[in-house]
């Protein structure tokens, strides 16, 4: 069975090796980001099987990547986010999201978000 493709999109380090770390450590091969462009180019490139997306990045907001994904594709997407107003929440699930996990969170429960979608 292949191993199930992730690509993570943050522009805070520390939290995209948190999630890296968690996710190889269950078997999921990862794929990191920073900005909103390089998320849509290795989006293209590697056809991850999950998304997980920060809203606030630079270059491009992830509303607009979240946009843009839902153009190409119906992978999974879960909004990884310091905005945690109920309007940032809907904004997010009705742009396309699957899930929203707000910051800060457990990884063990992104994960367990992960392998639901």
């Amino acid at each position: 069975m292949p191993r199930r493709r992730v690509l993570v999109v943050d522009d805070d380090e520390n939290i995209v090796q948190l999630v890296r770390m968690y996710l190889e450590r269950d078997g999921y091969q990862v794929w990191c980001t920073y900005d909103g462009p390089s998320a849509l180019a290795e989006m293209r490139r590697s056809r991850p099987d999950v998304i997980v997306l920060d809203l606030m990045l630079p270059g491009m907001s992830g509303l607009d990547v979240c946009r843009e994904v839902r153009r190409e594709s119906n992978t999974p997407i879960i909004m990884l986010t310091a905005n945690t107003t109920e309007a940032d929440k809907l904004t997010g699930l009705d742009l396309g999201a699957d899930d929203y996990v707000t910051k800060p969170f457990s990884p063990r429960e992104l994960l367990a978000r992960i392998r639901a979608v």
